[in-house]
């Protein structure tokens, strides 16, 4: 997934944290797979299991791609400028009473990658994303006890429950899950009286 220097170790380029339309996610496709074969791969809990195939993984890419065209999510990339290392979705509430709700999803940081801050720069891009939305409560859930429950919790977010044996991980075995909410505070507008 990285490229590598001269000693083997994988290189470090800048990252930049950005939105994709549907067009360019469409066209990069390989690399989302790529992204979502490495959390498959590392026994992330990420709604596939082992014997996923790259097909089953890039079926779900086009299904998004799909929904981003529709305006119903926002794919948001961690990108090298030559490969993505990174991604999270804000997915909209549809519900006529939930127009102020989103969910993330696929928040992930390939492996190659990880440690260097990213996911914490996701997680205000996906602040942004949903206030840009007028979206003020986000969810989500993940594995307990996985690194990404104490991301989550390390930058603010609200542990408000947990399901035993809600979700499998990629080997099979039943885990427990956490599920977590941020509230958000639009930008004051206007100037103070």
């Amino acid at each position: 997934m990285s490229s590598e220097r001269a000693d083997g170790q994988p290189s470090h380029d800048t990252v930049r944290i950005r939105s994709v339309d549907a067009e360019e996610a469409g066209q990069r496709l390989d690399e989302l797979t790529t992204v979502l074969r490495d959390a498959v791969d590392s026994g992330s809990s990420i709604n596939f299991l082992d014997h996923a195939t790259d097909d089953d993984l890039a079926a779900f890419w086009r299904s998004s791609v799909e929904d981003l065209a529709a305006g119903n999510r926002v794919l948001i990339v961690a990108d090298t400028g030559t490969q993505y290392v990174g991604t999270a979705m804000v997915v909209f509430a549809s519900q006529q009473n939930s127009r102020h709700r989103a969910d993330v999803a696929k928040m992930i940081v390939h492996r190659g990658y990880q440690r260097r801050g990213i996911a914490s720069q996701l997680l205000v891009a996906i602040d942004e994303v949903a206030l840009a939305h007028g979206r003020t409560l986000l969810m989500l859930d993940t594995e307990t006890d996985s690194a990404g429950e104490h991301l989550y919790a390390a930058n603010g977010w609200i542990r408000f429950g947990e399901v035993p044996g809600h979700a499998h991980s990629p080997d099979g075995t039943l885990k427990p899950t956490t599920f977590f909410y941020r509230v958000l505070e639009p930008p004051l507008t206007g100037s103070a009286p």
